[in-house]
C-alpha cells in the first residue's frame, strides 16, 4: 500500500481564493503512488472561508478534505498545530492558502525523502532557477538576515528558514512540542528540528509567486521582531 501526504492548510480570510489553491492541490500528480489528504484549519475567519471550503468539499468528493475551525482567532502557528496534530499521512507538508507557493512542486520536496536521504525537506525561495515574483527588497533582506541568525544558532546552512514549504515525516513533526501560535512557528520548528539526533534536513529550490499587501499578504515588520525573539528563545533560552 502506498504512502499518504497530509497537506496542512491554515486559512484566515481566504474565501475568495481558497478554491484556487485546492484546485491546484487536486490537480497535482504525486510521485511514488502517493495519495493526498488535505487538512484545512480555518482560524476564525471573518469572511466566507467556511462556506467556500464546504462548497468545495461538496463539489469535489474525490479529494479527501478534513475541515477544522477555531472559534477564536489564534494565529497561523496555532492553525498549523491543529493540522499537524490531526495529520494521518506518513508525510506532512505545510501549504499556505494563498497562491504564493505552487503545489506542483511537492514532488521536488518529496524526492529526497522517497530516495531515502531525508527526514525533512525545506523548499527554498532563494536557490535554484525557478520563477520568483519581484516584490519587496527589505522583505528579502529581512528573510536572509533571520535565516543567517537562525543558522548561527542551529548550526544549519539553510538558505530560507522562513519558507512555508516544509515537508516532514509525520513522526518527526508530531514529535515536536510546538508553542508558537503566530508567525514564530518557522524559527521555532527549525530550532527544534535541528536538535533531533541524526535528523537529515535537505533543501530544494522552489518557485515563489508573492502577494502584495493589497492582494492579501499578512506578515509585517512586527512579525520580524517576533521571529528574532523566537530564534533567541528556542535556541538559547529554552532549549
Amino acid at each position: 500500500m502506498g504512502q499518504t501526504l497530509s497537506i496542512v492548510i491554515p486559512a484566515y480570510n481566504e474565501g475568495a481564493t481558497i478554491h484556487r489553491i485546492l484546485n491546484k492541490v487536486k490537480a497535482v500528480r504525486l510521485i511514488g503512488d502517493i495519495e493526498k489528504e488535505v487538512i484545512i484549519v480555518n482560524d476564525c475567519s471573518r469572511d466566507n472561508t467556511e462556506e467556500a471550503v464546504k462548497a468545495y468539499q461538496a463539489a469535489n468528493p474525490d479529494l479527501p478534505i478534513s475541515y477544522y475551525k477555531h472559534e477564536v482567532n489564534q494565529g497561523k502557528g496555532a492553525a498549523l498545530h491543529t493540522g499537524i496534530r490531526n495529520a494521518k499521512g506518513e508525510l506532512v507538508v505545510i501549504q499556505d492558502a494563498d497562491l504564493e507557493y505552487d503545489p506542483e512542486e511537492y514532488n521536488l520536496l518529496l524526492k529526497p525523502i522517497l530516495d531515502g536521504f531525508a527526514d525533512v525537506v525545506y523548499g527554498s525561495r532563494f536557490m535554484g532557477g525557478n520563477p520568483h515574483r519581484i516584490l519587496f527588497f527589505w522583505h528579502s533582506i529581512g528573510n536572509r538576515w533571520l535565516t543567517m541568525l537562525s543558522n548561527m544558532l542551529t548550526n544549519l546552512n539553510l538558505s530560507d528558514m522562513e519558507t512555508c514549504y516544509k515537508l516532514c515525516r509525520r513522526e518527526v513533526i508530531q514529535s515536536l512540542d510546538l508553542k508558537e501560535k503566530r508567525f514564530g512557528f518557522e524559527p521555532e520548528v527549525t530550532a527544534k528540528l535541528s536538535r533531533i539526533p541524526k535528523i537529515r534536513i535537505y533543501e530544494v529550490g522552489i518557485s515563489y509567486y508573492g502577494r502584495t499587501y493589497e492582494e492579501g499578504k499578512k506578515i509585517g515588520w512586527r512579525d520580524g521582531f517576533r521571529a528574532i525573539w523566537c530564534i533567541m528563545k528556542y535556541n538559547i533560552w529554552s532549549k
